[in-house]
């Protein structure tokens, strides 16, 4: 029975630490996908293919949040026990040093998954993820099809019988600028660095203009449209470890290392701090003000912390300083949170 309701402490608070994930990742995870699709585009045919991708960027939501999702996950965990005065039952019949023991154990596996999924999974995953959301919304500026027409503003007007994975059937196009009517069995649009290239295949061209007037058959024709709009892949701090980080050119990329180097201390802090908070036992008045006054301070340091990055990369602050000040910061808020909790 004893061992029954330590696993039920455990699984409780993991739960929630699951429950928060999907609440709070899932949020992240709409505002990307209308971030990528943007209001003024038709998003019918592209829909699937920026959720598909989107969600390569989870991992990545999870590194920033995880101090959040800890404290919140503990708050929920103890809010549970204290409705339903389970606290008091723990402390009078559990070996509390037992479940410490347990929970300590999962929480360090918990702190190996944060670390490979900082060091190695979301990496790979963002790696793809970029390449992807290059290529929709290179695509979206393209403009979508509908109702069997598709236009390019100022430069072309396609229209087809149908499609079918992203080629177009029996066509029949007009580029304007230099008076050409095409029409051609189908037609398919690649992106090649600067350019958009309509390839026609099978068909034949009518080209009217004051310098020409021809007619010719052919079995392919490029044209291709310059965009100074297309969107090149950049190698941003989440595509590195790190390490990688710390031994960047960039001093932007290597306070972000250092970034994450401090950010790996404070999740330590909060993992054991966690433990705690699990098992404070107050009124429900004066838990929730407890609660909200140490989701603050957490929300605090974060903030300073992200100061600290921006006078770093303006050079107006040193890592040994930023190193100094976070640490105290860290030692305080631990401090505050044990006089609370006590």
């Amino acid at each position: 029975m004893l061992g029954g309701a330590k696993y039920y402490i455990i699984s409780a608070y993991f739960k929630y630490i699951l429950v928060n994930i999907f609440i709070f990742i899932g949020l992240i995870w709409l505002s990307q996908v209308l971030r990528i699709l943007e209001l003024q585009y038709s998003i019918s045919n592209q829909i699937f293919d920026v959720i598909g991708t989107t969600s390569l960027v989870l991992p990545s939501f999870i590194n920033p949040l995880m101090p959040f999702l800890l404290i919140l996950s503990s708050f929920f965990a103890n809010y549970k026990f204290n409705t339903n005065n389970e606290i008091i039952i723990f402390k009078q019949y559990l070996n509390i040093k037992e479940i410490f023991i347990l929970i300590f154990i999962l929480m360090l596996g918990l702190f190996c998954f944060y670390i490979l999924n900082n060091e190695y999974l979301s990496i790979k995953t963002y790696e793809k993820y970029k390449v992807k959301e290059l290529e929709i919304r290179n695509n979206l500026k393209l403009g979508a099809p509908s109702q069997n027409e598709f236009h390019i503003e100022n430069e072309v007007s396609i229209f087809f019988e149908s499609q079918k994975n992203g080629i177009f059937y029996d066509i029949e196009a007009l580029i304007y600028k230099e008076g050409q009517f095409i029409k051609s069995n189908s037609a398919e649009i690649e992106i090649s660095k600067k350019n958009f290239n309509l390839v026609f295949n099978e068909g034949e061209r009518l080209l009217l203009n004051i310098k020409e007037k021809s007619k010719t058959n052919f079995d392919k024709f490029t044209y291709s449209i310059e965009n100074n709009e297309i969107e090149e892949l950049l190698m941003d701090k989440e595509h590195y470890n790190t390490i990688d980080l710390l031994k960047h050119k960039n001093n932007e990329f290597i306070n972000h290392g250092h970034n994450r180097m401090y950010q790996y201390f404070l999740t330590i802090t909060v993992i054991f701090l966690s433990f705690k908070i699990i098992f404070l036992y107050e009124p429900k008045k004066d838990l929730m003000k407890k609660f909200l006054f140490i989701f603050l301070l957490l929300l605090l340091i974060q903030i300073v912390n992200s100061y600290c990055i921006y006078l770093m990369n303006n050079e107006s602050l040193i890592p040994m300083i930023y190193y100094i000040i976070n640490v105290v910061i860290l030692i305080i808020f631990t401090y505050f949170l044990n006089r609370i909790i006590k």
